[in-house]
């Protein structure tokens, strides 16, 4: 049973082309650069949403190691595994993907209990998201590990940090989750930072410049979730103002962040 990818919005706006993000003081924004802003005429705002599919996933030397993990299924070294890294660094994107080519059903850290651990494992896989120390059920979670090995099943988990990092009270647990095999993600490079920050602009059916990317690129912390903040700010800003997006606006906003 597939997953469906996250269809993409359909927005009714005119705007130039897309760049990359800033990331500042809120966590964005490094530097600012006063500039005129010009007029323009905006439509209104509809629903989006980011897509999660295979075909949208941009690879980079940051997330190859994971890419590969997911590709390689289910020859995998471990049938439970760990992907770790930062923010926005690309987990869920990379869970999805895994869990439309293994009919893996998906679930957060804190939502999983004792009794649901038998119906979140009938398709065989499984995604845990977001596991961090303290915020999720221990025994929920033994269960879940022990139950996967006796029916062979996979399981992918989440995390900012690898298990060995986590406070975990359950020594049995604890032991477990630190023999799992870890897979980690890092901070975007040049290219690909660039390239998310246009991902995000087309998620939001934006359409902005060369310029507006090299400037967000230049001027935000290299990081895929203040890439994503500083366009969602911009597109806001934006409809609000009636503007385009242009490198003007960007420069106000970031000297205003």
């Amino acid at each position: 049973m597939r997953g469906e990818a996250a269809p993409q919005k359909a927005n009714s706006r005119s705007i130039r082309s897309v760049s990359s993000h800033h990331a500042g003081p809120p966590a964005w924004s490094k530097a600012s650069v006063p500039g005129r802003v010009h007029p323009r005429q905006l439509a209104f705002s509809l629903p989006h949403a980011e897509s999660l599919s295979r075909d949208n996933f941009l690879e980079g030397p940051a997330n190859a190691a994971g890419l590969g993990l997911i590709d390689s299924w289910p020859e995998w070294p471990n049938r439970i595994m760990w992907l770790a890294g930062p923010e926005g660094s690309g987990k869920s994107h990379l869970a999805a993907i895994w869990a439309e080519e293994a009919g893996a059903r998906s679930t957060t850290a804190n939502a999983l209990t004792a009794a649901g651990v038998p119906g979140a494992l009938a398709t065989g896989a499984l995604v845990v998201e977001d596991l961090k120390g303290g915020d999720f059920d221990e025994r929920a979670l033994f269960h879940l590990m022990n139950l996967a090995r006796e029916d062979e099943a996979y399981l992918l988990f989440t995390g900012r940090e690898a298990p060995a990092a986590l406070a975990i009270e359950l020594r049995d647990l604890r032991s477990r989750l630190r023999a799992v095999p870890v897979v980690a993600l890092l901070p975007p490079d040049d290219r690909l930072f660039r390239g998310l920050i246009v991902k995000f602009c087309a998620d939001r059916q934006l359409a902005v410049d060369e310029t507006v990317v090299s400037y967000l690129a230049t001027r935000l912390e290299r990081s895929s979730a203040a890439a994503r903040q500083a366009v969602e700010l911009l597109d806001s800003e934006a409809l609000r103002l009636g503007r385009p997006v242009t490198r003007a606006l960007a420069a106000e906003l970031l000297r205003d962040a």
